[in-house]
């Protein structure tokens, strides 16, 4: 068993079988020569053979894997309880970040409105433009040589390609905390995150009004948590 959760059950499960590969093999010979050398003197069917080896290659290959399937299985299960427990108390700070904020003295109101527009026009190499209010944002794709903008008009969920890198909008909403990069192919506004959903070792984020889910890389994982603890709402 690990000691440490952090990588993943696929990552110890592939580290085992690759250990599993090649330690087998050499118990093996190992078994085969303490036979020869040792017990064939008892017995003349002990001395070193390519059926020997095979043999105990076949009985070590199943008792290896036998014991890997039953590891496997129960750090699996053990893994997945922690990330759904983990996915439960991220789902609980990100509806706390999403309420919005009642306490804050009208002057810090202010502050905040004046640091960040809350509308903004986002623009490509060419002259296509998008303008709508920052909180209305829902996610950024990647699509080749453009970028997807999907965001809220009027209530409605509306689409618009600009030809853009997906570099150049993380430049342009990097003072946006709520904004952040969750895939290679995808930004994501946490405020319109209706829920994170966490499945056999995946990572999801379901999106409000279109209900669609976008995927979180492992790398990006840790910037989304980040970003949900520290961001206040737009």
């Amino acid at each position: 068993m690990p000691r440490s959760f952090k990588k993943g059950a696929e990552y110890i499960i592939r580290r085992n079988l690759i250990f599993q590969l090649i330690n087998t093999p050499l118990v093996a010979l190992s078994i085969c020569l303490y036979r020869h050398f040792v017990l064939n003197e008892h017995d003349a069917g002990n001395q070193l053979s390519v059926v020997n080896f095979l043999e105990t290659l076949a009985i070590i290959a199943f008792c290896s894997f036998a014991i890997g399937l039953y590891w496997r299985f129960k750090y699996r299960s053990k893994y997945l309880a922690i990330e759904l427990e983990d996915t439960r108390l991220l789902n609980e700070e990100l509806k706390k970040m999403q309420e919005p904020e009642q306490s804050l003295p009208n002057e810090a109101e202010h502050s905040i409105e004046n640091s960040q527009p809350q509308e903004l026009t986002l623009t490509g190499t060419t002259n296509e433009s998008v303008t709508l209010q920052i909180s209305d944002l829902l996610y950024i794709e990647a699509v080749g040589n453009y970028v997807r903008v999907s965001h809220l008009r009027n209530n409605q969920v509306h689409t618009d390609m600009l030809r853009a890198t997906m570099k150049l909008m993380e430049e342009t909403l990097e003072s946006y905390p709520m904004i952040v990069r969750c895939h290679r192919a995808f930004m994501v506004n946490l405020g319109q995150v209706e829920q994170i959903i966490s499945h056999s070792g995946t990572t999801q984020l379901l999106i409000k009004h279109c209900h669609e889910s976008l995927p979180v890389s492992r790398s990006n994982m840790a910037q989304v948590r980040a970003a949900i603890q520290i961001a206040q709402p737009l």
